[in-house]
């Protein structure tokens, strides 16, 4: 006879496809002992640059039982956003395909505000909480334990089947299921991220200088770009997909299935003049709802003008 915890996972598995998710792992919630000692190190060394909250809530970060209390498991989520459309003018400023779209925040808050209610109606009286980049939850260190693929070179979760174009969000819960096993690493003897990577924030295999990676320079970064990376940006003006794109296991990259993520033509027609002279009220306008809001208008004409000076 099938037990309740091998149902309830086959159910939440299925519901994760209905909903569009391309891939549903799930693991015991545990503190992670590896990813410590990695994470340590990372901050010590000050690869996290401006970005502090990523020193805020440690002990949160690695044990999702003090950050979900009661958590037994971590059911990580894959959602696609690769898209084949490109900008027309390769001569404007770029922006990340998976910006392209609506803001992956809201769209995939709403799918699990909808997958919560659904195991409350087919499961019953189940606590928890669900992430999307929004918390301090090691997305990739939990997908990749959950079999989902594996941390890449350019540090990254990449899978054999489908790329690494893909969104991760969690749904943190106190119900207990079957756990799956980890992938394993498929990066092989390749170094073509780290050779691709315009500013050399690829300091070693699996190893990122966060403060000098392209979408750091260009999102997170408040105060002025160091000259240091003029003419080495690549016209990235909102994030930066290099790493991903010179990745072979792309070639796998299939269409995403979200209409949300689909690009307005008025975005990818837009000329190298057309950013150049945008005003704050088109920048408002055009990116009303993407997460291209994240750097303001300001951080947009601070890299443009980086990029184009």
């Amino acid at each position: 006879m099938t037990s309740s915890k091998t149902k309830y996972t086959k159910l939440i598995k299925a519901y994760a496809k209905d909903l569009g998710f391309m891939s549903c792992g799930i693991s015991k919630a545990d503190f992670l002992e590896e990813e410590a000692l990695s994470l340590e190190k990372w901050l010590n060394q000050n690869h996290h640059g401006e970005m502090s909250y990523m020193a805020n809530h440690f002990d949160k970060r690695l044990d999702p039982r003090i950050l979900v209390p009661g958590a037994k498991s971590v059911v990580s989520l894959l959602l696609n956003y690769y898209t084949d459309q490109i900008q027309e003018d390769s001569k404007a400023p770029k922006i990340s395909k998976y910006a392209f779209g609506r803001d992956y925040h809201a769209v995939i808050k709403d799918k699990l505000k909808t997958f919560m209610t659904y195991i409350h109606s087919e499961i019953g009286e189940v606590d928890g909480r669900v992430f999307v980049d929004s918390a301090p939850v090691m997305d990739k260190a939990w997908a990749a334990k959950s079999g989902l693929g594996w941390v890449g070179k350019n540090t990254n979760l990449i899978s054999k089947k489908t790329g690494s174009f893909f969104f991760i969000a969690e749904l943190i819960i106190d119900l207990e299921l079957d756990y799956d096993a980890p992938a394993t690493d498929h990066c092989g003897n390749c170094t073509a991220c780290i050779d691709a990577c315009p500013t050399e924030a690829l300091i070693a295999p699996y190893q990122i200088d966060g403060s000098k990676c392209v979408s750091y320079l260009t999102i997170e970064l408040k105060n002025q770009i160091p000259l240091e990376f003029k003419g080495k940006t690549d016209q990235w003006a909102f994030g930066c997909d290099v790493c991903q794109t010179v990745c072979p296991w792309n070639r796998f990259s299939t269409q995403n299935q979200e209409p949300a993520f689909n690009p307005s033509k008025e975005l990818l027609y837009l000329t190298k003049k057309d950013w150049e002279e945008m005003t704050k009220e088109v920048f408002e306008t055009l990116f009303k709802n993407s997460a291209v809001k994240r750097t303001k208008y300001e951080g947009i004409k601070r890299n443009i003008k980086f990029i184009s000076s």
